[in-house]
């Protein structure tokens, strides 16, 4: 996918939450332990309501915001498509999913962040930061039910 405007970028972390949604369910089945399991399917839940979200973003955005141009950061920061199904959650512990999934989720948060330092227009600007505060606050959820499972 070519990532231009805005409204691609969206479109990608849509995606994005929707392909780590199927392989967290995937895997979740696999893994030997069942705190593992647990958190697979949790998170494949959690995942699951981000795509939501963010395609709410996608369609209710305002299509000026959603047409501004962003390929610059694309150029200089490529995105790796699905790298997070490059590791085998089905052979992970709970924290080495945990691990790979906040990290991917960092990633997704610095593109946000540094496309609102960037952004000019006050819209466009307040979209990416309600985007990154979303990222943000769900890996905090995520980390802290995750905290949650390793007391069971």
């Amino acid at each position: 996918m070519q990532i231009e405007t805005l409204k691609d970028v969206l479109h990608w972390t849509k995606e994005f939450h929707q392909h780590l949604n199927q392989c967290l369910s995937h895997c979740a089945d696999k893994n030997t332990d069942e705190r593992a399991r647990m958190i697979l399917a949790y998170l494949s839940e959690h995942e699951k309501m981000l795509t939501d979200v963010v395609s709410g973003f996608e369609k209710s955005g305002d299509e000026h915001a959603l047409n501004t141009w962003c390929y610059e950061y694309v150029e200089h920061h490529p995105i790796t498509r699905h790298a997070h199904c490059d590791a085998p959650f089905a052979e992970l512990d709970a924290a080495q999913i945990m691990e790979v999934i906040i990290d991917q989720h960092q990633q997704v948060i610095e593109l946000y962040r540094y496309l609102a330092s960037r952004a000019d227009i006050p819209s466009v600007k307040e979209l990416l930061e309600s985007l990154r505060s979303l990222e943000e606050h769900e890996v905090m959820r995520m980390a802290q039910s995750s905290n949650r499972f390793g007391d069971l």
